[in-house]
């Protein structure tokens, strides 16, 4: 690996510049009391300085301190929204720097035998280079998803809109992750995320996150979201005729009023799509009575009315499945 130097070198590039400021001095410059620098410096993911003398600061700490002060009236009416902004920045790039690294080590890492990276002074060479296409890689999908976000949201006229929001997960995948090695594992959970991504994105939705043997997903549009909940099926049973580990899939559907915060969805339709999940059976997809309403109209849907079902949080919860309607 690359000594200490070359490590010392990388990391002042990473950073902008050379450490130079304690916590107090980043206060000062900033404009920004010593206690809220503090917590949006810890809510970005970072360890505090051990007190408040530890030179551990940069001219790009400064700039992100006061960045992030700066922002909007709007959008940081108190300090809460704030930090709750700092943290949800925080947890997104650190989840993609931890896979950066990793796809980091294994380009500078020579294969046996390959003596092309093998002196510090090239692999310090090759994480430069990756981190300039990773740099700029990441600022445009960055910023074509901020369009499309954008266009998404424009009519919404406050925190909370309509939306389909939708879950999918793998059936016995904790009993079956037992007897995987990690290559085998990682070779589903690819083609897991290769196939839902795939069939929500076609669709017209886009994913809110995933988790682990789970998926979260959303649409404007109810029959776009019922496609997807139905092409979700499709996609796993496609998959599953090459990766012969492949689980079948459940998806749970509801549609009304959700409250969009910081990239996720919370409320009622949420849980309901959570729970629908929960009960569904492997190869079916099931919908709340909001999103049955909303297609009782598309001849391209067929529904089959279920009895109440009892479940955390809901004592009378209805469900239909929903399949696509057979051409005569």
């Amino acid at each position: 690996m690359t000594d200490t130097g070359d490590l010392a070198d990388i990391e002042q590039s990473l950073l902008g510049g050379p450490r130079r400021y304690t916590r107090s001095q980043v206060a000062e410059l900033s404009g920004v009391p010593t206690e809220r620098a503090r917590k949006l410096w810890v809510a970005l993911g970072f360890p505090a300085a051990a007190d408040d003398d530890d030179v551990a600061f940069t001219d790009a700490d400064v700039a992100a301190i006061r960045a992030f002060s700066g922002l909007a009236p709007d959008a940081t009416a108190d300090e809460h929204n704030q930090i709750a902004a700092a943290r949800t920045v925080g947890q997104a790039m650190a989840r993609l720097a931890e896979w950066h690294a990793d796809l980091i080590i294994r380009e500078i890492t020579p294969a046996e035998g390959d003596s092309t990276v093998s002196d510090s002074h090239r692999r310090t060479e090759a994480i430069t280079r990756i981190v300039g296409v990773l740099t700029g890689l990441q600022d445009y999908t960055w910023q074509r998803h901020l369009a499309a976000a954008l266009n998404r949201s424009v009519e919404s006229a406050g925190p909370t809109r309509p939306l389909l929001v939708g879950f999918a997960d793998m059936v016995g995948y904790t009993r079956l992750s037992r007897h995987l090695d990690p290559d085998e594992l990682t070779e589903l959970l690819d083609a897991f995320e290769t196939a839902t991504t795939d069939a929500i994105v076609d669709g017209g939705g886009w994913v809110i996150k995933n988790v682990g043997d789970e998926v979260m997903f959303a649409a404007a549009d109810p029959a776009a979201g019922a496609r997807i909940g139905l092409a979700l099926q499709d996609e796993i049973a496609v998959a599953a005729q090459t990766i012969s580990e492949m689980p079948q899939i459940r998806v749970g559907l509801a549609y009304g009023p959700v409250l969009t915060r910081f990239g996720d969805l919370y409320g009622t339709v949420v849980n309901v799509a959570a729970r629908l999940t929960g009960v569904a059976r492997p190869g079916t997809v099931l919908i709340d009575d909001q999103a049955a309403a909303a297609l009782e109209d598309q001849n391209e849907f067929s529904l089959r009315h279920l009895r109440n079902v009892r479940v955390k949080g809901f004592s009378r919860l209805r469900s239909h499945v929903l399949r696509r309607r057979r051409r005569q």
